[in-house]
């Protein structure tokens, strides 16, 4: 009788924002898209750059440097949509994340993860589960349910359900 290692590991979708890497569980991934058509909705919030269709569904768009407070992308840049289904206070929500490039699919032994560093009061790391240290740096790995509040899902699926029928299918 044979013995296989049991270590914990879990898949992630590694992408880049910027310069730095992040990971999110590929059992939040729909789809990574293509650059998209983005219909932009005036007055929204800054991190909010529009909406589009998926799959007959209109969604919000998030850059993800405003949110995260990364340097601007260049105009003419290219980009990849990730689109994420979320669950936040019982909430499901669909939203696609702007990110400059998708890297790999990584299995990661749970017990690679390193605790995020305390960072200080004003900087909150809640929806970091944990950094993964390689050759060339840091992966955040995102709990992506975290990354946004309860207000901000619920203006999300206000924009995307207000501008419904202004957007073409």
């Amino acid at each position: 009788m044979t013995t296989r290692n049991n270590k914990r590991k879990n898949t992630f979708l590694s992408f880049r924002i910027g310069k730095e890497t992040f990971a999110v569980s590929v059992h939040k991934v729909l789809e990574v898209l293509q650059q998209q058509h983005i219909t932009v909705i005036p007055n929204s919030p800054e991190y909010i750059v529009g909406v589009f269709n998926f799959r007959g569904n209109i969604i919000p768009a998030v850059e993800t440097r405003v949110k995260f407070s990364l340097p601007p992308r260049a105009q003419d840049s290219k980009h990849v949509i990730i689109v994420f289904d979320l669950n936040i206070n019982d909430k499901r929500i669909v939203v696609g994340a702007v990110v400059d490039n998708v890297r790999d699919v990584i299995a990661i032994d749970q017990e690679r993860v390193q605790p995020v560093p305390e960072l200080g009061i004003k900087y909150n790391t809640e929806f970091i589960q944990g950094m993964l240290q390689n050759d060339k740096g840091f992966t955040m790995i995102l709990d992506i349910d975290k990354v946004f509040s309860q207000e901000e899902v619920t203006l999300m699926k206000g924009v995307a359900t207000e501008h419904d029928t202004e957007i073409s299918h």
